[in-house]
């Protein structure tokens, strides 16, 4: 689809060049391409859209999402008929959400303007969208990665590692979870309400639209070495590292819940092993320092799965996580006065042992006792009213969350 285009002022990040025939034709599919100075190689993989819409009878436009070339980028895609949409915003993921803002089709194919990502071969993608699914990503690894096209560390381990992470904590069954080549539903990609502006982006986009029960699938796709003649705008360890970070921040299970059932669970069963008394393992005494080390890993534990109570609850309520009528009815089983309730008996049970220490104390007139048998009940005692005092905040922080999130849909 060749269009004439005018320039319409935007409030917010975007410039945008607007067909000014918008609105004649109904346009199935957007072809976005983020645009960093890519004048080497856009011409190419807009000639390879063209020729695939061409071909195939889709009706369809080419969105050129710019990131402030200088090199002439603009121009060029402009006088090969591609929209050009110019974005404020820096980075990878404020670019291709301005070119996906901007694109007018009930589909759209994201894909890199390097040259590494075929254009003229998107049927399947197209395919598989008319065939209802919401998100369709491309698998480099089932389709083919040249010589050259992808750093072994990424081919052999960054890429598999990471895609296996995303798949665990997200249960995705897809291969690749860094093809940047993929295809959406315009209404799809909406519901999503993405808000990564850099590299996460993409990552953002599959693990939503997996754990919004959206329906996704894997068409093979092929990689090339790119066309740039420079170095890449990815840099391995820290992008990795991006990677690893936005999968734990949107997983509080993997990242509080996990980590400190597990805390909890070992520092209850060595705090029970060793309340009647120290024991011997392998010729080590474990006694009074570990009975303290076991309490507070329990302790610490009990934040952490706080924690993950309460980063599920706002990421609800904020819309980044999808509902969980499970979960909101266990925790509307536990209101504020249970919460209340429950952990001022711990403290209640915490006050009762630090009674019976003090009343020892007493009955031996204030003198010297013996420290092993005060602290096997002063550490239990201690960690029960600090378990407590937990639950009991962490109670009122449930209720101010429920507040705020009752609010916000009001």
């Amino acid at each position: 689809m060749v269009a004439t285009t005018v320039t319409r002022k935007q409030t917010g990040q975007h410039d945008t060049d607007v067909d000014n025939e918008q609105g004649k034709d109904a346009v199935e599919l957007s072809i976005v391409m983020p645009c960093l100075n890519e004048s080497r190689t856009l011409p190419v993989c807009i000639g390879k859209a063209q020729r695939f819409m061409a071909e195939y009878g889709v009706v369809g436009e080419i969105v050129v999402a710019d990131n402030g070339s200088t090199d002439g980028s603009q121009k060029l895609a402009a006088d090969l008929g591609a929209r050009v949409v110019h974005v404020k915003a820096k980075g990878y993921g404020a670019a291709l959400a301005g070119g996906i803002e901007a694109a007018r089709g009930e589909y759209v194919i994201m894909g890199d303007s390097d040259d590494s990502y075929d254009f003229s071969a998107l049927a399947p993608f197209v395919g598989e969208l008319r065939q209802g699914y919401d998100l369709v990503m491309g698998n480099r690894f089932a389709g083919g990665i040249a010589d050259r096209a992808m750093p072994p560390m990424h081919r052999y381990f960054g890429n598999p590692v990471l895609s296996f992470i995303g798949r665990l904590f997200f249960k995705s069954r897809c291969g690749d979870f860094y093809c940047g080549l993929r295809g959406f539903r315009k209404d799809a990609y909406e519901r999503m309400k993405l808000q990564s502006s850099g590299m996460e982006f993409a990552l953002e986009m599959l693990v939503k639209a997996t754990m919004f029960g959206m329906k996704v699938t894997e068409v093979p796709t092929t990689l090339s070495p790119d066309g740039r003649g420079r170095e890449p705008h990815l840099r391995r360890w820290r992008d990795g590292w991006r990677s690893l970070r936005f999968y734990l921040l949107f997983s509080p299970r993997w990242l509080f819940w996990y980590p400190g059932l597990a805390l909890i669970v070992f520092g209850l069963a060595m705090a029970a092993w060793l309340a009647p008394g120290s024991r011997s393992v392998l010729g080590v005494t474990l006694d009074l320092t570990t009975l303290v080390f076991a309490a507070a890993a329990v302790m610490v534990g009990g934040q952490a799965v706080l924690f993950g109570v309460f980063a599920k609850m706002l990421a609800i309520r904020m819309g980044l996580h999808p509902p969980n009528p499970r979960l909101e009815q266990r925790l509307g089983r536990a209101t504020l006065e249970g919460g209340l309730i429950v952990g001022g008996g711990l403290i209640v049970l915490g006050v009762i042992g630090a009674a019976v220490v003090t009343g020892q104390w007493f009955v031996s007139g204030f003198g010297d006792m013996d420290p092993t048998q005060t602290l096997r009940l002063a550490i239990p005692a201690t960690l029960a009213a600090v378990l407590g005092m937990q639950l009991s905040f962490a109670a009122f922080y449930l209720g101010f969350i429920d507040v705020v999130g009752r609010g916000r849909a009001g």
